[in-house]
Formats: structure tokens, C-alpha cells, sequence
């Protein structure tokens, strides 16, 4: 849909189950199905419980430090059934765009994680370890191995003529600690050194995503997703709908201002959101109405005022008064990635706002 000439994301919500209404769940991982070593916790249980409801499950992951092998016994040590074709890896797209690019045997440099050159190596391509082996390109892709010495190489191949190629531009990946520097911070270090812009293959291009539904077979997928940069824009881009959910990078602030090609489906605290319907958003044309939270327009347009309405707001997942917002947002911002100032009507809504980082300032 065109921004500012279809729905408006997030209004009409689901009135059954996503895992009722989509054949095939294409999940991101980091951030949405673990972070770290760790599962999210509920999430084993809310995929399998779609798995029971017929859904189809596929994982789309950014990440291209490990095989899909190694993802799928992860997964699977997790209590999430899962093969290694039922995961594409960012490092698998590099490979096909860049053995269609040099043809068979090219010589390539990889940086990154063993998942990187067990790529090339699959896609029939050369692997070397040195820029003085005259590499025709540079694959770079996240490994927490990675550290001065390969990057060195790889800025001394490209300066030498080296295609560039990331697998990814993902500036950080989530951890318990909170973000931490992914592989679009290093791959900025090699460009900023270099000068040379890199050709970045992963999410949110939609040929992985594509590729998932080639293999799942799914004729009406759902990206399920923690970025708006990668997962939500990618889903646009593929045609497919969106559920965000906010276990990973995305918090409330920067989905309020998210720009029209970032703007999710659907949105839940977590993957558990499969499984409940979703809320819709009634839009009054003076307010902007989700449960028992309505949003109007203040200060002469230039803020939103969010209010609770009866009673607390009780049941749900605790963000209704979030779509609201959203909703009246991108209703008044079609085509622009900017958020409007919020304001508290009364107390409760100061709470909520609170709780979603949104700084409240009561009227």
C-alpha cells in the first residue's frame, strides 16, 4: 500500500489469531525467538502452541555468524523444533548475490563468523584468508570473534579493488546487557576507512524473505519481527504483513515515529501475540479509540493527548493505548517519520505513558 493512500497500519488489528489467519510465520531470531543463549521466555511454548493451530514456522535471521545447522540445533536445544532448512541465514544471501556476480571458483574474502565462508564455500565459491590473495570481494557478516586484524584485511582488499558486501547493516544485536554493536558498526569502520559504500544483502532486502516463502511454500506469510529497520521495512518490501514485537531493539518512542515503510501490522509484547486476536482501532474522526484508551488531538494539533477511559483498563497486553497513538500519529503524519508531542489527560495515562518510555507531561 501507498503512504497516505491506504489503511492505516495497525488500525484494522486481527480478529482471530494471526497463527488462524497466516499460513507461515517468518521469524526473525535475535530479539524475537532468543536473545543471546537464551530463548524469550514464553516463546517455545506460544510457536509450538501455533505450530498446533496449523502455522507453519520459518526463521529469517540477519545474523551470519552461524550455519543453519548450528541455528537449528540452537533452536532446538531451546524447545523450538526446528531443521536447518527451516533457517536462512544473511550469510546465504551474500553468497548467492555475490557467485552471481563473480561466477563459479570467485575468490572470496570472509569476515565474520564461521557461518560466513561455510556460505561461500556452499554457493561454489573460492574462500581465501589474506588480501594478499587478491580476493575479488570481501563478504563481511557478524561474529564476536571479529577484531582488528580482520578488519585490517579486509580494508587493504577493498582499497585493492575488493567488491564490498555486507551480509547486514544491522548496527547492533540485542543481548542481556542491552544492544551491543552488530555488524553494520564494523562494517562502517571498513567503509569509513575505504571510502567505498558496500553492497548490503541481508534484511530489509526482500530476496530472504522470498527465499522463505519459496521454501515454506506459504501463501499468505507473516514476518514477525523486533526492528522496523530490517524486519518491518523488509516485510513492505515483500509484500507480506508485519507483527513488531517489542522484545528486542524497537521501543515505543521509535515506533511512535516510525516512517511509512516501517510501520508494522500488527504489534504484541512478544511472539505470543500469534496467538490472541488483536485490538482494532477506531478512528471517531475527532479521536483515535483502542479498548478503554481514546486519543485526541491537542494543543492545536501539535500534540496527542491519550486519556483512560471507565474504569482501568484491565486484560489485553497492555498496549492499546500504544496503538492509539500510533494509529493517530501516522493518521496525521502519512508520509513522514516524525512523532507528534504526548501529553497525559489524567493519571492513569501518565502511568502508561511512563511505561512505555514515552516522557508524559499531564495537562
Amino acid at each position: 500500500m501507498s503512504a497516505g493512500t491506504g489503511p492505516v497500519p495497525l488500525a484494522a488489528g486481527a480478529e482471530r489469531p494471526p497463527s488462524t489467519e497466516y499460513d507461515v510465520a517468518l521469524l526473525d531470531l535475535d530479539g524475537v525467538v532468543y536473545i543471546g543463549p537464551d530463548a524469550v521466555p514464553g516463546v517455545p511454548d506460544a510457536l509450538a502452541s501455533a505450530r498446533r493451530d496449523g502455522m507453519g514456522l520459518g526463521y529469517v535471521t540477519n545474523n551470519a555468524s552461524r550455519t543453519p545447522e548450528e541455528v537449528a540445533a540452537h533452536l532446538t536445544d531451546l524447545g523450538v523444533a526446528a531443521a536447518p532448512e527451516d533457517v536462512i541465514t544473511s550469510s546465504q544471501a551474500a553468497a548467492t548475490v555475490v557467485a552471481g556476480l563473480l561466477g563459479p571458483g570467485g575468490r572470496v574474502l570472509p569476515v565474520g563468523g564461521p557461518g560466513v565462508a561455510v556460505a561461500l564455500i556452499a554457493a561454489g565459491l573460492t574462500v581465501v584468508d589474506s588480501a594478499d590473495d587478491h580476493p575479488d570481494a570481501v563478504v563481511q557478516g557478524y561474529g564476536k570473534e571479529v577484531g582488528w586484524a580482520q578488519i585490517a584485511e579486509a580494508v587493504v582488499a577493498v582499497r585493492n579493488g575488493a567488491r564490498h558486501v555486507a551480509t547486514n547493516g544491522d548496527l547492533t544485536v540485542p543481548s542481556p546487557r542491552g544492544p551491543l554493536p552488530g555488524n553494520g558498526a564494523l562494517v562502517a569502520v571498513v567503509q569509513g576507512v575505504t571510502g567505498v559504500p558496500p553492497l548490503v544483502t541481508g534484511k530489509p532486502d526482500p530476496a530472504m524473505h522470498a527465499e522463505c516463502v519459496r521454501r515454506t511454500g506459504a501463501r499468505q506469510p507473516l514476518v514477525v519481527g523486533d526492528r522496523l529497520d530490517t524486519d518491518i521495512e523488509g516485510a513492505r518490501r515483500a509484500e507480506a504483513a508485519s507483527l513488531l514485537v517489542l522484545t528486542g531493539v524497537t521501543d515505543p518512542t521509535s515506533l511512535l515515529a516510525a516512517g511509512p515503510q516501517r510501520r508494522p501490522d500488527l504489534l504484541a509484547p512478544d511472539a505470543a501475540g500469534l496467538l490472541v486476536p488483536h485490538p482494532a482501532v477506531e478512528d471517531t474522526g475527532r479521536s483515535w479509540r483502542c479498548g478503554a484508551w481514546l486519543v485526541r488531538t491537542a494543543e492545536g494539533h501539535r500534540a496527542l493527548e491519550l486519556a483512560s477511559s471507565g474504569d482501568r483498563p484491565s486484560g489485553g497486553d497492555g498496549l492499546d493505548g500504544l496503538r492509539a497513538l500510533c494509529v493517530a500519529n501516522w493518521s496525521m503524519n502519512p508520509d513522514d517519520g516524525v512523532a507528534a508531542r504526548v501529553v497525559a489527560a489524567d493519571g492513569r495515562a501518565a502511568e502508561a505513558l511512563g511505561a512505555w518510555g514515552l516522557v508524559p507531561a499531564r495537562r
